[in-house]
């Protein structure tokens, strides 16, 4: 992948259930809920992308897990479905790194600029997808590298 080194690279928090961000994984696309496509406009090609999922599935268990992390692909975002349907979500194509292993949050709580000292963190993430700083995303990348045979 190229990057456009005249383009500030933004970082992104997508926040959806683990049954869609994995079916978006398989899709190659970036998604969000309702209401967040805007946002997903606004993102740029390889601008970096990671998403929490608070629940397994809709009406799924607790996860509260980061479960997949990549980058924008391109520059443009686009509409699915039928125009006469209310519904019509935006995407973006992403390229996701198939090596990440989902991590738990809780390790990370007292250390991302996101949730430090914050005992309210989670009101923040009702918005869907927000913008979280450069450092968020590279610690949540780093607890998310698979563990090697040499780090045991």
């Amino acid at each position: 992948m190229q990057y456009n080194c005249h383009v500030a690279i933004r970082f992104w928090l997508g926040v959806v259930h683990r049954e869609h961000v994995l079916r978006g994984v398989d899709l190659g696309i970036a998604r969000a809920n309702r209401g967040a496509g805007d946002v997903i406009a606004q993102m740029g090609e390889a601008d970096g992308i990671v998403y929490y999922s608070p629940k397994t599935a809709i009406e799924g268990d607790p996860l509260r897990e980061f479960t997949a992390i990549g980058r924008i692909a391109d520059a443009c975002a686009y509409r699915v479905g039928d125009p006469g349907n209310e519904f019509r979500p935006w995407r973006r194509r992403a390229d996701y790194d198939l090596d990440a292993w989902p991590t738990s949050i809780r390790p990370l709580l007292s250390v991302l600029q996101l949730t430090r000292g914050n005992p309210d963190w989670g009101f923040q993430l009702r918005r869907g997808v927000l913008e979280i700083s450069r450092h968020d995303f590279e610690m949540i990348r780093q607890q998310m590298r698979r563990p090697s045979a040499d780090d045991r």
